[in-house]
């Protein structure tokens, strides 16, 4: 896991951003934190996110989904060792297009040890993983849209989301057989 705190001068602050403007912002300070000669102030900037896979109308799709929209994390040295702010850094992160301010205001506040802890924590969790959107309950019906079962329907007895498989009671011949597909070889019954 992503060290929490590494020097007592660095703390990590959130920063309220405009919608969908987080990775923008990222990429800005980024690229520009070194140009502007502040790498000394600003060590890492973090928009913590997951891949979300998900079927719809029988495609697989993955997109990115922030785990706090409208916020990006950043660690950082904000205020001198006698207490007092260090103007140049907050102007220069204010005065970035999207960012609306940082937490705290005027007198930004370093999140807490643990309250960080777990931010990381969740970026660790899903580093590498693809999370699969649960569109399916038990005890719903679908219609099979793929494979040797095609057009028929049945009722939901197990959802496997780690796996992204579904099996499903169908009846054929009169009889309910038990068969597993994938998410994307069903859909949701019309109503």
């Amino acid at each position: 896991m992503t060290e929490v705190e590494v020097d007592d001068n660095f703390k990590w602050y959130a920063v309220q951003t405009a919608s969908n403007q987080e990775l923008k912002i990222k990429r800005h300070l980024d690229h520009f934190t070194a140009i502007e000669g502040l790498e000394a102030y600003i060590k890492t900037v973090l928009v913590p996110t997951k891949t979300v896979m998900e079927v719809k109308n029988g495609k697989k799709s993955s997109k990115v989904h922030k785990f706090y929209p409208g916020y990006i994390f950043l660690h950082m040295r904000l205020y001198e060792e006698n207490g007092e702010m260090l103007q140049q850094v907050v102007s220069y992160v204010k005065n970035i297009q999207g960012v609306l301010n940082f937490m705290g205001g005027d007198h930004p506040i370093a999140l807490k040890k643990k309250e960080m802890e777990g931010i990381l924590g969740q970026v660790e969790e899903t580093k590498g993983k693809k999370v699969l959107k649960v569109a399916y309950e038990v005890g719903e019906m679908v219609k099979i849209i793929d494979g040797p079962f095609l057009n028929l329907t049945g009722k939901i007895d197990v959802v496997d989301p780690e796996r992204g498989k579904l099996k499903i009671s169908v009846s054929i011949f009169g009889r309910f057989t038990p068969v597993e597909l994938e998410y994307w070889q069903v859909q949701r019954e019309k109503e």
